[in-house]
């Protein structure tokens, strides 16, 4: 039987068919195998599907819609106070999400930096994703602009979502804490998720984790993630850069230390728009896979705010033992390669078994929200560099 890890990769259409064609933990009387040949027939699998709201809590069958008689009673959590962290799922499996839809009015940055989403599967006591709202939903600097890609979507800048299958064995508790300092007036969600008879053993749980380093050090790499446990798969990374110095940032290579590489990693790329796959600087553009959703000016300048997302749909990277994700701060003007410092964020994404390593600790309020109000104007024409 194929693992529930390789057909995480496989696209979304196809995510965990094993465990939702019927199969069992011991293989079962279900044929994955044959679902994933057969795409055009519409193969009913045993699970069925259920909906987290407001007005239906727990997703219970037949509780939909009750509030007002019916009537569109209560459709958003109100007046959540500073500090108080909401629950909006708590169930037990197995199952597996399926799609996350959220909108708050207020989509500034301080919400989209200090609303923190936190994830706990089959009941850990570590939340397995633990990353600010916008960040999580492929944009940074708290920055909701229109996005469209396989695993996330802004739609019109306004609709927030999330595609990445989820599965649970025993539980899935997701939560929000309201860290912005003020009521978060109105917060609009539903989870979507199936629950299914069992999973295979073998099924990786989903991770995403936020780090921000302002500034970064001179001739150190930028850490991305560490400390992930194998066996697994990297799935995506969003970056955001705010460039502390004018010219090229991004010269800097990715590099991925996998099941311990120590000194030199197993891959590495050729560039950071490279790997974000574009070529020769940066510029706006979406596709599904990987894209750019802020650039500033045509101009690789100073205070620049950049965004970028790139998803491993087609091409996970797996690793069997241990994963660590670092950039380069490397970057080019005047003819020739510098070291830079500059102001970087980012969120890793992939899935491995439980447990896993215990998180950094979260940058709190105030590193969250440095200098992306309104950053200083672009400087150009600067000295050359040292």
């Amino acid at each position: 039987m194929r693992t529930a890890a390789l057909m995480i990769g496989a696209g979304p259409a196809i995510v965990l068919a094993a465990a939702l064609s019927g199969c069992s933990s011991a293989g079962g009387s279900g044929s994955p195998v044959t679902t994933l040949m057969v795409p055009d027939l519409p193969l009913l699998a045993d699970g069925v599907g259920r909906a987290i709201t407001w007005e239906n809590r727990t997703g219970e069958p037949g509780a939909g819609g009750r509030e007002g008689e019916g009537r569109k009673g209560s459709p958003c959590i109100r007046d959540v106070p500073p500090g108080a962290v909401q629950t909006l799922m708590d169930v037990k499996g197995p199952g597996v999400i399926r799609h996350i839809w959220i909108t708050i009015p207020d989509r500034g940055p301080e919400m989209l930096r200090n609303i923190i989403l936190r994830m706990y599967w089959d009941h850990e006591p570590q939340p397995s994703v633990e990353v600010p709202l916008g960040d999580f939903f492929g944009v940074a600097h708290g920055r909701a602009v229109p996005l469209v890609s396989a695993w996330t979507t802004l739609t019109l800048g306004r609709g927030f979502n999330c595609f990445f299958p989820m599965p649970f064995e025993t539980r899935a508790r997701i939560t929000f804490e309201n860290d912005t300092g003020r009521p978060i007036q109105m917060f609009f969600f539903q989870i979507d998720y199936e629950l299914v008879p069992s999973l295979p053993p073998n099924t990786g749980r989903f991770h995403a984790q936020f780090r921000r380093q302002n500034p970064t050090v001179l001739k150190e790499d930028y850490v991305i993630v560490d400390h992930v446990r194998g066996p697994g798969m990297y799935v995506g990374t969003v970056i955001g850069v705010r460039s502390l110095e004018p010219g090229w940032w991004g010269e800097g290579e990715i590099k991925m230390y996998m099941d311990g590489d120590t000194t030199h990693p197993t891959i590495c790329g050729t560039g950071t728009e490279d790997y974000f796959c574009a070529a020769w600087g940066m510029d706006l553009y979406q596709t599904p896979y990987h894209g750019c959703t802020q650039n500033g000016s045509d101009e690789f300048c100073q205070n620049e705010l950049v965004s970028l997302y790139r998803w491993h749909v087609l091409d996970p990277i797996r690793f069997r033992k241990s994963l660590k994700v670092t950039m380069q701060q490397i970057g080019w003007g005047y003819g020739r390669m510098f070291e830079r410092s500059d102001d970087w964020c980012s969120t890793a994404f992939w899935y491995q078994l439980e447990p896993h390593h215990p998180f950094p600790v979260l940058p709190d309020r105030a590193a969250r929200l440095a200098n992306i109000f309104n950053p200083p104007a672009a400087e150009s024409n600067p000295a050359a560099p040292g």
